[in-house]
């Protein structure tokens, strides 16, 4: 146990998930406070002043990427994890060139948001895929990659795509392909 806990703010518009996550790490010895929006997160943040916080990629009305620069200005020491059930590579590198330190796939259990927010280097023996993405994936990275081009504006990304608004609509409500 540590002798002064550490602040962990959790970010993310699903409150089962909030509730989990908190209770698992609040008996793990860290003063958790919860936030389901960006506006409530950045109060806390300026009132708490966290050293450590996880963030949803895809909250109810905003963007994750969008608030994590104002985050890290209201918190600058802060260590962000990204956590998504809409993972892309797109979003995954965004986020940790916008100050992540790491970027975690939902679901994850209380330890692995440990030890992604306290992971200092990169892995040189992480496995490789031994086969190349599927069609389907490849496709869902290429919407996410120009989602995030036109900040996240999907009239802009349809027309981009060439495609109709509500099929983007459509194929983003959707759960990404794994491979």
């Amino acid at each position: 146990m540590q002798e002064t806990a550490q602040r962990l703010l959790i970010i993310d518009d699903d409150e089962m998930f909030c509730h989990v996550l908190d209770r698992a790490m609040t008996r793990r010895g860290y003063e958790v406070a919860v936030a389901h929006d960006a506006e409530q997160a950045l109060s806390l943040a300026r009132r708490l002043a966290p050293e450590l916080a996880t963030l949803d990629l895809k909250l109810e009305h905003e963007s994750g990427l969008k608030l994590l620069p104002e985050l890290l200005e209201v918190v600058p020491g802060c260590r962000v994890v990204v956590l998504t059930g809409y993972s892309s590579i797109a979003t995954a590198v965004e986020a940790i060139k916008l100050g992540a330190v790491n970027y975690l796939c939902k679901p994850a259990d209380a330890d692995e948001v440990i030890a992604a927010l306290f992971k200092q280097e990169g892995d040189p023996d992480a496995e490789v895929a031994e086969h190349p993405p599927s069609i389907h994936r490849i496709t869902w990275e290429h919407i996410q990659k120009v989602l995030q081009e036109h900040d996240g504006n999907i009239s802009a990304t349809a027309r981009a795509l060439g495609m109709h608004r509500r099929t983007l609509q459509r194929k983003l409500q959707k759960r990404p392909v794994r491979r």
